[in-house]
Order: structure tokens, then sequence, then C-alpha cells
């Protein structure tokens, strides 16, 4: 990654500089997330940054977070090498030290015996899910050993294909689950558009039942839900490339929001925040009842004076569960320049999102980026390595911050 001087993001890059040089795993950096302030300056908030892979020296990708408030541990699920393998890390002092990664599980033999896993969801009291497609895995003492069930295609016979956590809700005064709620995406459809599913469980995943064709999430291929103070449901869907953009690399996603206010059998029309270049959503409810949501920068910034793309990470704050969002006063949680130009200018860029909130108000955000990525060795040049996973340790809202 070079250091380059543009203008209001140069801050955020030299700190990451900073810490792809010399920063030690485990070892946080000082770092300003910069709130955006409309045409006023920018605000400052001191924070914490440290690329939590350096040391591990391989392909890391697609980070999911869950805190488990009752042994006050972190578990990162994340998809390692080529071919993709899914592998855990738990940190247990908040995201300052990680445990050397682990497969998910392996065969009798020791070695990885499943691919790519997503959607890391805690549901609680130790159990925790992540879907491998037609599997979906269990684990019930907090990540330490992991079980597999068929997860059922859907209707049509295809694969039900998540990316992001289920949506876990609860019985009122009751810390049972009640529902559990997931999303697919089905790319094949007529017109060559994604086409969005949801579907529910009552029995902690053990059955799915009332797959539901959503209209309002056509051309929707990945949501991220949360539940609003207001009991309302807040679905952050990245939508396919627009027309003019169809062909180009899936980069140019955008980023709108859909609310349900019956429990997620209808939905409202899209509310469009990006039309493209945002995408890969995390919401975390504060508090105070404010929804915060991440998401990546592939598309959108300027390039820099001699060429070479922008990526970043960003936050942005809704006050009324979810209805609106201060795009003005987002917050840049990281951003970076690119190494090289041109069909490959893409390795360097950021994938995925997942942000969580810690008992003391603070917010801990992963994100993946390739900023270190270079060809990869003879006959798989097209396969950058190293990939890394960055974390963000940042505060929003009335929450004082970090110092």
């Amino acid at each position: 990654m070079r250091r380059k001087d543009f203008g209001r993001m140069g801050t955020c890059c030299a700190l990451v500089v900073a810490c792809a040089a010399g920063a030690v795993a485990g070892e946080w950096k000082s770092h300003q997330v910069r709130q955006l302030q409309g045409t006023a300056p920018e605000t400052l908030i001191p924070a914490k940054l440290q690329i939590v892979t350096e040391d591990w020296n391989r392909v890391v990708a697609v980070p999911y977070l869950v805190f488990m408030p009752e042994n006050e541990r972190l578990l990162m699920l994340v998809s390692c090498d080529y071919p993709h393998r899914a592998m855990v890390s738990r940190s247990d002092d908040r995201g300052t030290t990680w445990t050397t990664p682990r497969y998910l599980h392996v065969d009798a033999a020791g070695q990885p015996d499943l691919g790519m896993c997503v959607g890391l969801t805690y549901l609680g009291g130790g159990t925790l899910s992540a879907n491998e497609g037609p599997k979906r895995w269990w684990s019930r003492d907090h990540g330490e050993t992991w079980t597999s069930a068929d997860n059922p295609p859907a209707s049509n016979g295809r694969t039900w294909t998540e990316w992001d956590p289920l949506l876990v809700s609860r019985n009122r005064d009751n810390p049972e689950v009640a529902q559990l709620m997931s999303f697919c995406s089905d790319n094949l459809q007529p017109d060559g558009h994604f086409q969005g599913y949801i579907r529910f469980s009552s029995d902690r995943g053990a059955t799915w039942v009332d797959e539901l064709k959503v209209p309002q999430m056509q051309r929707v291929n990945e949501v991220a839900f949360v539940r609003a103070a207001s009991g309302d449901i807040v679905a952050a869907c990245r939508t396919d490339n627009p027309d003019e953009y169809r062909d180009q690399i899936d980069h140019y996603g955008g980023l709108g929001v859909s609310i349900s206010k019956d429990n997620g059998r209808t939905w409202s029309a899209l509310n469009m925040l990006y039309p493209w270049g945002r995408h890969h959503p995390s919401m975390v409810r504060l508090p105070t009842g404010d929804i915060v949501m991440t998401y990546v920068v592939r598309k959108g910034y300027p390039d820099s004076e001699d060429g070479f793309p922008r990526f970043g990470v960003e936050a942005v704050v809704s006050r009324d569960h979810g209805q609106s969002w201060d795009l003005d006063h987002r917050y840049v949680l990281d951003a970076w320049v690119g190494n090289r130009k041109g069909p490959n200018a893409w390795w360097a860029s950021c994938q995925a999102t997942s942000t969580v909130l810690l008992p003391d108000g603070s917010l801990l955000t992963a994100f993946g980026t390739g900023f270190r990525s270079q060809p990869g060795p003879p006959g798989q040049e097209g396969l950058p390595r190293p990939r890394d996973v960055g974390l963000v340790l940042w505060r929003a809202g009335e929450y004082p911050s970090l110092q």
C-alpha cells in the first residue's frame, strides 16, 4: 500500500500504512474516525485500529463477528486460502488479541472438510450457526466444536444461499429464541437479476417454513437485518449493479433499506441510500435506539492524483428506526489507496463489514481488505494474496470517544 495525500482521506490512509508497516498482531494503533459534517469541517473522533491478520500472512476474507456476553468472548469466522476454507479465531479481551486461527471443522485425518462459510449468527446460550449452502453448521459450546445438518433447499429446488447472519427474534420478557428469519437470493431469474426470498424457523433452525418471494427485493442479492426499538425489522439490502454497469464488476452494487412492520411478512419499497458502489452492510442497535449501519466503499471515491483507486469503510446512523439515514454526517472508519491500476485494481478493495456492540458502548467493526495484495505464484497469478482483516474500535452517537 502506498501512502498518498488525498485531502480529507489522508489521515486514515496514513494510519493504515503505519499499521501495515509495523504493527504486531494484537496491538491497537491510535486511529481517527472522521465524521463528515455536511459543508462544515469534519470531526475527528479518537479510535483504535489493527490489521489483525498481518502475522497470518495468508488469504483471509469475509469476516463475521459475534460477541457472546456469557463469557465476554468474541468469535470471528473467516474464509482462508485458495480454495477458501472456513476458519475461526476468538478474542477474550474485546478484540485486542486473537487466537491462532483454526479450521471450523476437519475430517478424520485432520484435514479441513468444508469450504467457505458465511452468516455467523449467535443465538445465545453458547449456540452459533454458520451457513455453507447445502449445509448449516452448528456449535453448542461457544464455537469450540461444530456439527452440520442439511440446509433445506428453496422451494424451486435450488440451494438456499445466505450471505448475512440470521435475524434472531425473542419473545418479550423471555430469553428463548422465538423465531429465526433467513434471506436467500436467486440469480437464475429470466432477466438475469437476483430475486430475494425469506423464510422462517420457530424451532431454532430444525425446520424452515413460509418461504416468501419479496417483490420489493427484486434486484437484491444480500440482506442484513436488525430489529428496531419500534419492533419493526430493518433490512439493509445490497442491490444489483445498475443497468449502466450491468456487465461490470459487481463492485457497482448499491445499498437500500426496506422495513417490515409485520414481523417479516410484508416489506416497504426500497429506500435507496446509494445507487452504486457501496454495500456489504452490517447493522447494530444502540441502547439509545439509534441504528448504526456499516458498509464498504468499493466505488465512488475519486482516484488518487496518479490514477490509483481508493477504497474505504463507512457508517451511517438512523435515529427513527431505519426510516431515514443521516448521510451528511456519515463516519469514515478507514480509507486507503489501492496498489495497482487496470483490470486488477480491485485486488486492494474491501469486502464485508461485521459490527458488534460491546458492553461499554463501543463498536467493533471488522472488514476485509486487499491493500497488501500481490499476484499469486506461477499458474495462480490471478489469485491475489495476502488478504487481510482490519478491526476498528470506535464509538458513535452520544457516547464519549475512545481516548
